[in-house]
């Protein structure tokens, strides 16, 4: 019933998958995604042809064990991302845990897109191809920006969570504005204390935004008297932290606020 089921849901959905080397593994997934009604095809070279399968659902980019250590492959893998996404085609990266953030830093459009870990059971597979299709499965590792004056601190925090998170910051509460009229993120960690436009102003300018006026914005900040605390509650942070904090402390706290 199950496998009727997927059958109806994939009628002629077409899938490509594209290979930077020969696998086994994935002549096996090709095998699975033909049985379960998909119309596949599969690329290991000719890349720039890419461009031609204007009709793909969906590219499975499944990628090699030595992506980090070949450079070529990952220019290779590079232009293949930035072609597809030039047409607006849903990706699905099947690869190693252990690679994904570091390989992201350098590929960031992989963060736009479904990500699964090796090695996928042949019923996950078909779950989340059918979910990315549909678009029900969105990727993308949550996006945060850290406004902080000391820029060592900030670097600090960023290298605390940068391995769960994309992260970005800057230096002043203008830029904080500038930057996020442009770029959506997922919360912001803002300092109190910082000169010309201090952390409390930013959140009342970023709450009469409405492009920003819903981001969670959290204090991480050195400034904790009862005083400085009352006058930022009235704006509804989404959080107050003190520098104090540990690393894992902020990793839990974030874990829980970004789920």
């Amino acid at each position: 019933m199950k496998r009727e089921m997927i059958m109806n849901t994939t009628e002629e959905k077409n899938i490509t998958i594209v290979l930077l080397q020969y696998s086994v593994v994935a002549k096996g997934m090709e095998r699975k995604l033909i049985d379960l009604g998909y119309h596949v095809d599969v690329i290991s070279n000719r890349y720039n042809s890419i461009t031609n399968y204007n009709k793909t659902d969906l590219f499975v980019i499944y990628l090699p064990t030595d992506i980090m250590d070949d450079m070529a492959k990952r220019a290779i893998l590079e232009e293949i991302c930035k072609n597809i996404q030039n047409g607006g085609r849903k990706m699905l990266f099947l690869g190693e845990k252990k690679y994904h953030a570091e390989l992201s830093r350098e590929v960031p459009v992989i963060d736009d897109h479904v990500w699964l870990d090796r090695p996928v059971d042949n019923e996950t597979l078909s779950e989340v191809v059918e979910n990315t299709i549909a678009g029900t499965l969105k990727g993308g590792r949550k996006r945060i920006l850290i406004v902080d004056d000391d820029p060592s601190y900030a670097a600090m925090v960023k290298e605390w969570i940068r391995k769960d998170y994309r992260v970005e910051t800057v230096t002043a509460g203008m830029q904080a504005i500038t930057f996020l009229l442009k770029n959506p993120v997922d919360l912001i960690l803002l300092d109190y204390e910082m000169p010309v436009v201090d952390g409390p102003q930013v959140l009342q300018m970023l709450r009469q935004e409405n492009a920003t006026k819903d981001i969670p914005v959290v204090f991480l900040t050195g400034v904790g008297t009862k005083e400085e605390v009352e006058r930022v509650m009235s704006l509804h942070p989404s959080g107050y932290i003190l520098k104090t904090t540990t690393k894992e402390n902020l990793i839990t706290f974030l874990k829980h606020k970004l789920v």
